[in-house]
Parts: structure tokens; sequence; C-alpha cells
């Protein structure tokens, strides 16, 4: 850790790149093992745009599960510390920048200001007819889904018709509202990528935190860095696919390591 925190006192542009293992800090389910499905199907069954075509009342389903499980979770010590950090190196002339695949906006409600969510949000509706992207916290999100979405393996489907599914609220629209996630299959933003390739190109310093590296393309977020000779930590449970890549490894639980990576340096003047 010593070594580690030399290069964070010198950093002037860190970037950090989070995944479901931070999300698991707050509780919140990743659906990503064999033990993780929401009834009968695997996240993969669900968050699809065929699934989301051929049976938009069971994804809707899904993702209220989802939405109300994540606006009862709190922010965790590592979500805190990566904003506390932000806030402190930005008083010094330093700036941080989180680069995240998680979708449930912990990293916002903890404090993070300079976030690019990449795999957009569970607090976000993106209309079917006129493409309006808009914040959304209520809950229940549209009343036919109040009560909606218990994940139990014998648990029914609702069969909500599809008028009473949530819809676009505005002015002469009232098309159908998804999620605003990136579902499997689906590219990414090309204008939010383009933003991340400048920080992956600029950063001199990279943490990778509590994610497998193994959803392209943000597994080769990481390596990208280290291959530019540029001090790379990876912050996991496990050894991943690219651990051979990074010259920092700290095993074990995130909110325990990296509070103590990102606590201010005895270099720094507060």
């Amino acid at each position: 850790m010593s070594e580690f925190r030399k290069a964070f006192s010198k950093a002037k542009h860190i970037a950090i790149i989070t995944g479901a293992g931070v999300s698991a800090e707050s509780g919140v389910p990743t659906f990503r093992g064999e033990h993780e499905k929401w009834r009968k199907w695997h996240s993969q069954d669900l968050a699809s745009p065929e699934a989301f075509s051929r049976t938009p009342s069971r994804v809707w389903e899904f993702y209220h599960y989802r939405r109300e499980l994540v606006l009862d979770k709190q922010p965790s010590a590592v979500h805190f510390a990566i904003a506390e950090c932000e806030a402190r190196l930005k008083k010094q002339g330093r700036s941080v920048v989180v680069i995240t695949q998680c979708i449930d906006d912990l990293h916002r409600q903890a404090g993070s200001k300079h976030v690019l969510q990449i795999h957009g949000s569970l607090m976000e509706t993106r209309c079917l007819s006129c493409r309006q992207v808009t914040l959304n916290k209520e809950s229940p999100i549209c009343a036919a889904l109040k009560g909606k979405g218990a994940p139990g393996p014998n648990v029914p489907d609702a069969q909500i018709p599809v008028d009473k599914l949530p819809r676009c609220e505005e002015r002469d629209c009232h098309g159908l509202l998804r999620p605003n996630v990136v579902f499997f299959g689906e590219t990414l933003d090309s204008h939010l990528l383009t933003m991340v390739e400048k920080e992956i190109e600029t950063c001199d310093l990279c943490l990778v935190v509590g994610t497998s590296s193994i959803v392209y393309p943000a597994a080769m977020f990481g390596p990208r860095v280290a291959s530019r000779g540029v001090p790379v930590a990876e912050f996991n449970m496990n050894t991943t696919p690219k651990t051979e890549y990074f010259m920092y490894h700290f095993q074990g639980p995130c909110g325990t390591t990296l509070p103590q990576a990102l606590a201010p340096h005895e270099s720094e003047v507060l």
C-alpha cells in the first residue's frame, strides 16, 4: 500500500473505474451469478431489446423491483471515500473522475460530481417515441407497478397492459418508456464513450474497483491505461483476468481497502 500511496500523492488526474462489487457493498444484488436470478430468469433473459419488445410488462416488473431496492439503499464506505477524495483533491487543483458500470446512482448520492455512467441509470427513463431522457425517482414509477416485481421463483407475471406501463409525460407524446440502461446487445452511447476515451488517455493514476473485468469495453479501460506506463491499482475480492496488467492489486472487501488507499496523504495540505 505504501508504494501506491506514493503514486497517489503525486497524481493530478485520477480515473476510478467501478463495477458491481461497489454496488454489492451497499447490499445491491448484482444479478450476475447462477443463484442471482429474478424469479426464474437470469438478467440477460430480461435486459435485452428483444425481451422488452416481447414482454414489456415482465421487464418493467424486473426493473421496478431493482429501482425499489436501490431507493432503499444507502451509499457505502466505498462511495463516500471516492466522493470525499474528489472534493478534497479539487481544493488542491487535482481531479477525480468516476467511470462506472453501476446503474444505481449511489456514486452521485454519496456526493461524487464527475461521474460517467456508461451503462445508464435505473433512475432515468427513455421514451421510445420522442427519445426524451428523464430523471425519475418516483416510487412506484407508475400506479400499475405498485406492489409488483416480487422476485420469488413461483411468482406469476403481472401481465400489465402496455398502456398502463410507464408513459412519457412530454406534451402530445405519451410514448412507452423504457429504463435508460444499456441492455445486453446494445452499444454504449458514443458521446459518453468519447468522454471516457479522453479520461483514459489523460489520467495519471487509475483505480479499478469492484469489477470482474469481463464486461467489454470497460474490461479494457484499466489495461489501456497500464499500457501507457501509468500506475493502475485493482481493488477486488479476487484476482481477475486483467490483474496481471496492473501494478497494484489489493485483495479483500473494497469497503476496507479503498478508504485506506484514498485517505489524505501526509504530503497533502488540508
